[in-house]
């Protein structure tokens, strides 16, 4: 990982946010006249440990039977209720104790950029996770994320969304690189990062560095 020292000159920093199944990846990018440097990546935990409630409570809450005339139950929803609580206390936790380590490492954490889908037309997460035997798995997606967006406003940190499937082209826009160029700095960035470097970390990465970017 590029040493919080180096990051003191380059710029304030952007955490990147890439949500999946009991939290999100999460990579810190500082960007400035050396271009970007990674300062932060690892995962920031939405659910704790040998805890199902907080890790999937809509998987739970479909394992609850309806009521007689096929309404959701009383059970399912407070099940769903606690859940999310635990999620957003838990986000919101993590997300503090991580920004104080950057802060005191000589980063400032300016914005957040969350990664999201075109799912925003799911009003009813609870409804929905119940429609099909697969809609849990994308629901636990969704209220991980609404964690993430509990926690940005809990630490009053700037946060923006950005579309994942759109993201290398605006990048490319934005940076005015070619697509092969920025792969190719992804590659770089994650060898000084380190292990894990996947799809996962690359895209946190990315929006990352592109909120740093237009800052």
């Amino acid at each position: 990982m590029s040493s919080v020292k180096e990051a003191r000159w380059v710029g304030r920093t952007a955490l990147g946010f890439r949500a999946g199944r009991g939290g999100s990846v999460v990579v810190g990018v500082t960007a400035g006249g050396r271009g970007p440097c990674v300062v932060l990546s690892t995962f920031l935990a939405t659910a704790a440990d040998g805890d199902r409630l907080s890790l999937e409570p809509f998987h739970m809450a479909a394992g609850i039977a309806r009521g007689a005339q096929g309404e959701v139950s009383a059970e399912a929803a407070a099940v769903v209720a606690e859940g999310r609580k635990r999620q957003d206390r838990l986000a919101a936790e993590n997300l503090a104790r991580m920004i104080l380590g950057l802060r005191n490492s000589g980063c400032k954490p300016a914005i957040a950029a969350l990664l999201v889908n075109r799912a925003g037309w799911i009003n009813d997460l609870l409804q929905y996770s119940l429609g099909a035997p697969e809609h849990p798995p994308v629901a636990e997606g969704l209220a991980v994320r609404d964690a993430l967006r509990f926690a940005f406003r809990a630490c009053d940190i700037e946060s923006v969304e950005m579309d994942e499937k759109s993201l290398p082209e605006a990048a490319a826009t934005a940076l005015g690189m070619s697509p092969a160029d920025i792969d190719a700095r992804l590659k770089e960035l994650g060898a000084t990062a380190g292990k894990p470097w996947r799809k996962e970390q690359k895209l946190a990465c990315l929006s990352a560095w592109l909120a740093a970017t237009a800052r």
